[in-house]
């Protein structure tokens, strides 16, 4: 079980490695405890096909950007949490991930498959910026060759901007930047301790002119909210360096919609009664759907409707999207173990 911490870490007291507090976004309002555990695995499997990735790691549990739709909060109550404010401020550090990656990758079944940062909590919370288990798990898919997505909301990213370009070069990255809404206020309120778009647009490019292929997520699209927003967001992108984009429909389990409701009532009143009958249209009438391949799938007119000025948008800008692009072809390489240098890169397909 996790250790509590009794003194953890303050990352906006502890500039450590030279980054910029400021990239962090602001301080928690509420107290946040911080558990430590000694994980037996950090590679994670996936074979649902509602997720573009096969492998994926996790250094941490739960995520103090506190985002009110986040799909992972059902997930913290396996460890005796609650899906609310307890996943925003019970925060778990698996303190040994780079070690446990290292063990996962010297394997000889392992063959250089892409591996995402993260898959159920974001990589490069403001723990991130005094624990570096990220920056230690990249370092390990670095020394073994093997090619490495990360989904984030932080500019804390750009910390690692010098060694998520060489991966790129040498072995494969790409990193895509979560911005839903180009609206800060609108951020702010279902985004709380993330840092604001504007912050995540300079991070993406950043690492765009350090050479690491990046895209922009408008997800959740939220009918009704931020749909609206789509040709300006992916122009922002564009011109940040991005080349790729992707958008999937918000979701609500059963643990994420009174979380979602409460906080998108409190700040959207007028608005919310809206937004959600919008939600249920594009969700017909189903707005968690749990069935493998249709969890994350969208229906009816207004959803093709948002979909259709994505698709149209990308094209303009020439952004290509999840469900366009070409896979790249396999290239044979040497399974387990650090290879030679100089030798096969390793290329499984695209990540997304």
């Amino acid at each position: 079980m996790p250790r509590p911490v009794s003194n953890p870490p303050n990352p906006w007291t502890r500039g450590a490695g030279g980054y910029e507090v400021e990239w962090l976004g602001p301080p928690p309002p509420a107290e946040v405890h911080v558990y430590e555990e000694d994980a037996r695995e950090v590679l994670a499997e996936n074979d649902s096909p509602d997720v573009p990735f096969r492998y994926s790691v996790n250094p941490y549990r739960g995520c103090q950007h506190a985002c009110a739709y986040c799909y992972a909060r059902p997930g913290h109550q396996y460890l005796g949490f609650g899906a609310g404010t307890d996943f925003d401020t019970r925060l778990v550090v698996k303190r040994n991930a780079p070690e446990r990656l290292r063990a996962a990758l010297m394997r000889k079944s392992w063959r250089r498959a892409w591996v995402s940062f993260s898959g159920v909590t974001d990589p490069y919370q403001p723990l991130e910026a005094s624990y570096e288990l990220t920056r230690g798990c990249l370092e390990a898919c670095r020394d073994f060759k093997t090619p490495v997505g990360v989904i984030t909301k932080s500019a804390l990213v750009r910390r690692d901007a010098a060694l998520l370009g060489r991966i790129a070069r040498d072995i494969g990255a790409r990193v895509f930047l979560s911005i839903p809404f180009a609206d800060p206020t609108l951020a702010r309120a279902l985004e709380p301790m993330a840092p604001t778009p504007a912050m995540r647009f300079e991070a993406l490019r950043v690492l765009s002119e350090a050479g690491v292929p990046t895209g922009v997520s408008l997800a959740p699209l939220i009918p009704g909210l931020n749909d609206s927003q789509i040709p300006e967001l992916l122009e922002r992108a564009r011109d940040a360096g991005a080349t790729r984009a992707f958008t999937i429909l918000l979701r609500l389990p059963a643990e994420v919609r009174p979380v979602f409701v409460e906080r998108l009532t409190a700040a959207f009143p007028d608005r919310a009664k809206k937004v959600l009958s919008a939600l249920e249209d594009c969700r017909a009438a189903q707005p968690s759907r749990s069935a493998f391949g249709e969890r994350m799938r969208g229906a009816g007119p207004r959803w093709q409707v948002a979909r259709d000025l994505f698709d149209l948008h990308c094209r303009r800008l020439g952004l290509s999207t999840s469900h366009d692009d070409e896979v790249e072809p396999l290239s044979p390489v040497e399974p387990g173990g650090p290879p030679e240098p100089g030798g096969p890169r390793a290329v499984q397909g695209e990540l997304y």
